[in-house]
Order: C-alpha cells, then sequence, then structure tokens
C-alpha cells in the first residue's frame, strides 16, 4: 500500500472512532448550566422612620399639601415663615422663608400668632393673628385681631404678599385669634375663636359667612363655647383653634382646642355638623362630651393642642399635627417648649376621627407614605 493511501485510510478510522465516542456521550445543550439554579433571598424593603417633635420649638404648627409639596408654618411672635419641604419626616432638614414681617408700629405690629396658608379661588391666602400691645385691665393682648395676606404665585415662598386687611364682624369687633377658613357646599366660611364682647370673660368658637376670602358677608354665630369640666381648666375658659376636618364621606367635623394652654389639661374637643346641616346655625352642631385628644402621662405629652390636618404624598393616609409640652406645666405652658409633633390617624366604622393617644418623643414612626 502507497504511502498516501496508508495516511488515509488511518484518518478515516481514527474520524470513526472519534463519531463513535461522540454518539455514546450525550450532548450538552448549548449555554445550560448543569447546576440547578439558587433562588435569592427575598429581602423585605426598609421601613423609613421618624420621631417626634419635628422641631425643637413650634407652637401653634399648620400644614397644607400642595400636589407633592408640603408648605409649613408656626407661630414666631413678630413675623410669617413658611417651610417648604416634600416629606414632612424631614422638615427639620428644610429653613424657612420670610413671608412677612411685623411693621415697628401699628395694629398688627406685635404678637403674631397662629399663621394659617390656604389655597382658595386660584391664590394663596395668609391668615394670622396680631395686635398693637395695649393693655387694658390687665390683659396684655386686648388688641389681638385677624388679619390676611394674598399671593398669587403658584408657590406660596415665592411672589408678592399683598395686605388684604382685616377680617371682621363690623357688629361685633371684638378681640379676635385664631382664624382659619372652610369651604363647604360652595360657599366659604371664616372661624375664629372670640369674646362675646370687651370683657375678657371666656373665648368663644365662631363662624361668619364670607364673599371672597378676605371679607364677611353676615353675622357672626357662637357655635362653642366652653361649658364641660374639661373645656374650664385654667381662668378664662377657653375653646380656641377650630380647625375642620372632612372624613371620606364628607362629614364635617370642627375640631378646637379646650382649656387654657398655660395648662396640662390643653387638648382638643370636637363638633360635628349634621349631614346636610346648615354651618351658620348652631343648633346643627353637636359637641362630643369627652376630649378626642388628650394629655398622656406614661408617653410625657403635655397640653397637645393647637393641631391642623394633612393627608400624605400620596393621599392614602391622614396625619395630625399639634404642639405640646414634653413636661408638666411647670412654667413651659404656652411658651417656646411647644414643639410640635405628628402621627397617623384613622376614622372609626362611624365615620368619626380617631386620632389614639399622643406617642412619646422619641418614638419610632413610619415616615408619610408616599416620602
Amino acid at each position: 500500500m502507497r504511502l498516501h493511501q496508508i495516511f488515509i485510510t488511518k484518518s478515516l478510522l481514527a474520524f470513526a472512532i472519534a463519531g463513535s465516542i461522540a454518539l455514546a456521550v450525550p450532548a450538552c445543550k448549548k449555554g445550560t448550566d448543569p447546576t440547578p439554579p439558587v433562588t435569592p433571598p427575598v429581602i423585605p424593603p426598609t421601613t423609613r422612620t421618624f420621631s417626634n417633635p419635628l422641631l425643637n420649638s413650634g407652637p401653634d404648627p399648620y400644614v397644607v399639601r400642595r400636589d407633592t409639596m408640603y408648605y409649613y408654618t408656626h407661630t414666631l411672635g413678630d413675623r410669617i415663615g413658611l417651610w417648604k419641604t416634600n416629606a414632612m419626616s424631614r422638615l427639620s432638614t428644610t429653613n424657612y422663608t420670610l413671608a412677612w414681617q411685623a411693621p415697628s408700629s401699628g395694629e398688627k405690629s406685635r404678637d403674631v400668632w397662629a399663621p394659617e396658608l390656604h389655597f382658595l379661588n386660584g391664590k394663596w391666602y395668609l391668615y394670622y393673628t396680631a395686635g398693637n400691645g395695649t393693655s387694658v385691665g390687665g390683659d396684655p393682648f386686648t388688641s389681638q385681631r385677624t388679619f390676611v395676606l394674598e399671593n398669587a404665585a403658584a408657590d406660596p415662598t415665592t411672589g408678592t404678599w399683598t395686605d388684604k386687611g382685616r377680617i371682621y364682624d363690623a357688629a361685633n369687633d371684638w378681640w379676635a385669634i385664631d382664624g382659619t377658613m372652610m369651604e363647604h357646599a360652595g360657599n366659604l366660611y371664616f372661624l375664629w375663636s372670640g369674646r362675646a364682647g370687651a370683657a375678657n370673660d371666656k373665648q368663644n368658637i365662631y363662624i361668619a359667612p364670607m364673599s371672597n376670602p378676605w371679607t364677611i358677608s353676615g353675622p357672626r354665630v357662637m357655635i362653642s363655647t366652653p361649658t364641660l369640666s374639661w373645656e374650664t381648666v385654667g381662668d378664662p375658659d377657653v375653646n380656641e383653634g377650630p380647625e375642620i376636618l372632612k372624613n371620606p364621606a364628607g362629614r364635617v367635623f370642627m375640631v378646637y382646642s379646650a382649656s387654657g394652654c398655660w395648662t396640662d389639661d390643653y387638648g382638643l374637643g370636637m363638633l360635628t355638623l349634621r349631614d346636610g346641616g346648615n354651618p351658620l346655625v348652631a343648633a346643627d352642631w353637636t359637641k362630643s362630651a369627652t376630649p378626642v385628644f388628650q394629655r398622656s402621662i406614661a408617653n410625657n405629652v403635655y397640653g397637645p393642642g393647637h393641631n391642623s390636618f394633612f393627608t400624605s404624598r400620596d393621599g392614602s393616609e391622614n396625619w395630625i399635627i399639634y404642639h405640646a409640652n414634653p413636661m408638666p406645666m411647670n412654667g413651659q405652658g404656652c411658651g417656646g417648649t411647644r414643639t410640635p409633633r405628628m402621627q397617623k390617624f384613622t376614622f372609626n366604622s362611624d365615620g368619626t376621627p380617631n386620632f389614639g393617644t399622643p406617642v412619646a418623643s422619641g418614638a419610632a414612626l413610619a415616615v408619610p407614605a408616599g416620602e
């Protein structure tokens, strides 16, 4: 056999043997790992938390949410500041923008209290209390009245605030503080804490109709006066800080602060408007017999009150913000030791709000949904 024939014959034999071996061994599918896959463990999402208080000081806190942004304010004494944040749980990381500075003299030059920010008819309105410091009969706040500013900017921390003057009932132009707004059935109403006359005997809650966000258009109506034992701690007797709350079905509640802010018993009471009722008819409001939010000795929360309400960024949760003292009175009372605190609340099966118990300082709480 010739040399090249021997080479060809050996090559064919080697090819045949290799083919036999290949047939005997099962082929692996392309890209398949023979090792069984390992399922990674499921890691639950981390719950972000915050704790109260939100700031080191902040009497009369107020919050309003517009889209995904919160605007916050509280009593500063001689000016009005607005905090802007997309996370109320991180309020302390935000600085305020000056919205208004009290003048050096005049009817609104002193004791600037309880500012509130409302978006009405496409504009922003800042309602506040102020006076000129006049003292009559030993009362240093005799001149206190309610005022309002207007801003057409989309963002209330920008633009120009225009003075729209004083809000008052011309027939009953007496001491007035803690003004707030109510929109109901297409109508505007102004609510505030005031006195029946010149005497400093007690504080009542009044309501009046409005023709626009800065003008009262009818006589005031008293819808609450302190009569119950838990409303009359301290002298004089106090109902103040009215705030409107509506449940998901549209039922209307007016939550207010009762007893003196200088006492540990300062807390929240509530009126309920009859379904289909007229806000200007006192008989259509029913007062709850017991406080709906009050001090917690176990949690070291005293004098919780002067609240407001807001919803979480995604709109799924209801929150209450309020001020409180961390210790029994001992001189704290209505001073700068009052700190802003917030907590989530729900509604009972009968539609009434359930605010629970004031949460202790430092307790971890889940942040509002959407933050």
